[in-house]
C-alpha cells in the first residue's frame, strides 16, 4: 500500500502541474523501490482554493504530498522510499518552483496496525495486461 494525496494551491496552472504525468512517475518510483506493489498504489489531488502562503502574496503557491502506507517496512527502507518521492515530486515541479514562490512539501505516514478492510481485484486485471 502506497496511497499518494496531494494538495495544491488553487493558483498553479494545472497544464503546468501535469499530475497524470506526476503520478505516473510516483507509480513508477513506488514500484522501483521493490516495497510496494502495483496494485495496491493509489493516487488523487485536492485543489485547495481557500489556501494562504506565507504573508499571503497571491502569487505564492504550495504542493503538499501525503504518502501513506501500511506497515512492515524498515526505518531505512522508508527513508529511502521517502527521499524518492520526494525527488521525484521536487524534479517534477522545478519550472513552476523557478517561476514564482512555491513551498514544496512531502510527509509519509505509516499507518498503524488497525482494523482495516479492503477489497480489489486489480490484481486479475493487472495480470491480463
Amino acid at each position: 500500500m502506497a496511497h499518494f494525496i496531494l494538495e495544491y494551491s488553487a493558483n498553479l496552472d494545472t497544464t503546468a502541474l501535469a499530475l497524470d504525468t506526476l503520478f505516473e512517475k510516483l507509480h513508477r518510483a513506488a514500484v522501483d523501490t521493490e516495497l510496494f506493489p502495483l496494485a495496491g498504489i493509489r493516487s488523487r489531488a485536492h485543489c485547495c482554493k481557500n489556501f494562504r502562503v506565507a504573508d499571503g502574496n497571491p502569487g505564492y503557491s504550495f504542493v503538499h504530498l501525503q504518502v501513506k502506507i501500511g506497515t512492515g517496512r524498515t526505518e531505512e527502507e522508508k527513508q529511502a522510499a521517502a527521499k524518492g518521492f520526494f525527488s521525484v515530486l521536487s524534479e517534477h515541479l522545478n519550472t513552476l518552483y523557478k517561476q514564482q514562490g512555491m513551498a514544496i512539501s512531502l510527509e509519509m505516514t505509516e499507518l498503524p496496525v488497525t482494523l482495516k478492510y479492503n477489497q480489489n481485484n486489480l490484481r486479475d486485471y493487472l495480470a491480463k495486461t
